[in-house]
């Protein structure tokens, strides 16, 4: 029998929507068939959004995680003791809520590395209550990067026809367009297609859009592309990678949802995270691609206006989930 991997799934902020979309998530028994899924957070919220969505889903709290059972109908929590239900008000930063979403993703990372689980899904945190917690970091992608002492990584965005990754993400525009160098642009088309190739494609198609409009016009509109993007795209294909562009942003991302490119790496985040969620927030998934460990994510935030409401739609979390395992068990058949 085909050996289903282990995904840790972090609660993320308690005061949003992560609880609820976890326990809906793992009330489908098709999640079952792909995965074993571990919650690493805190039982008594997990129990409590359960409750709220009038579930009887049994919460099993454990010390570690080789304690799980992976039964359809319970929930195995690996229960860090960081919140209680008392501890935070649904819809509303905290510091507590903050520091625990943090410890969550702390102890996945050393599950991870330590091989004791084999991917990462992560439930949204918000950047300000980690921050006022004490942990100064623009984002999850940054966390898991200086957690697994990585330095060379990126964010992908990947929905069902679109596949996107980021020369630049939590920064001013300013600053993106000050990052538009041959250096880094390489980097990411090099990521971009290893990462292409973890799900599934053998071949990548590697679209690099410009900066500028209508890619600068031949310099008319800037020379980035010129004195940087081309240059970049240019030594890629020279390393055997399939890399073609740049591309005016505005069409690129069109023809890549055609079907024309496996994926597309946009200059910076609203270039490509626009073109993305334009086709559905709904089963959109973030991947964080470079690290030495497998880690999908939630495509949105924590969505705090209809936190604890029993309304928030699960499926980019599902997806995240199934990704995570269709990766960890590519990155296990390569192993062997």
């Amino acid at each position: 029998m085909k050996r289903r991997p282990v995904v840790g799934v972090t609660m993320g902020d308690a005061a949003g929507i992560g609880p609820e979309i976890i326990v809906k998530c793992l009330m489908d028994p098709d999640i079952y068939e792909i995965c074993r899924p571990l919650v690493i957070g805190d039982a008594d919220v997990l129990e409590g959004a359960a409750a709220m969505l009038g579930n009887r889903i049994k919460v099993k709290s454990l010390v570690e995680p080789e304690e799980a059972s992976f039964i359809v109908g319970s929930i195995d929590v690996l229960d860090l003791g960081n919140l209680a239900l008392g501890d935070f008000k649904p819809g509303e930063i905290s510091v507590a809520s903050g520091r625990a979403s943090f410890q969550y993703i702390k102890r996945s990372v050393e599950l991870a590395l330590a091989g004791r689980i084999d991917a990462i899904t992560t439930a949204p945190i918000n950047k300000e209550a980690v921050n006022r917690a004490g942990f100064r970091y623009p984002g999850h992608t940054e966390i898991l990067a200086d957690l697994t002492v990585c330095s060379d990584y990126a964010m992908m965005l990947v929905s069902d026809t679109l596949r996107v990754t980021h020369v630049s993400t939590h920064i001013s525009l300013r600053g993106a367009c000050a990052g538009v160098k041959k250096g880094n642009v390489l980097k990411i088309i090099a990521l971009s297609e290893k990462a292409a190739r973890s799900l599934g494609f053998t071949s990548p198609r590697i679209a690099v859009a410009g900066l500028n409009p209508h890619a600068g016009e031949g310099g008319l509109f800037g020379e980035e592309e010129i004195r940087e993007i081309s240059p970049a795209i240019e030594e890629a294909r020279m390393s055997g990678i399939m890399a073609s562009g740049p591309y005016p942003p505005d069409t690129v991302f069109l023809r890549a949802s055609r079907g024309e490119f496996d994926v597309v790496v946009a200059m910076y985040h609203d270039q490509g995270h626009i073109a993305v969620k334009m086709l559905g927030l709904e089963e959109g998934v973030n991947v964080t691609i470079g690290l030495p460990i497998v880690r999908t994510s939630v495509d949105h935030g924590t969505a705090y206006d209809i936190a604890w409401k029993g309304v928030a739609d699960h499926r980019s979390m599902r997806r995240a989930i199934q990704l995570a395992a269709e990766m960890a068990g590519r990155k296990a058949k390569a192993s062997t």
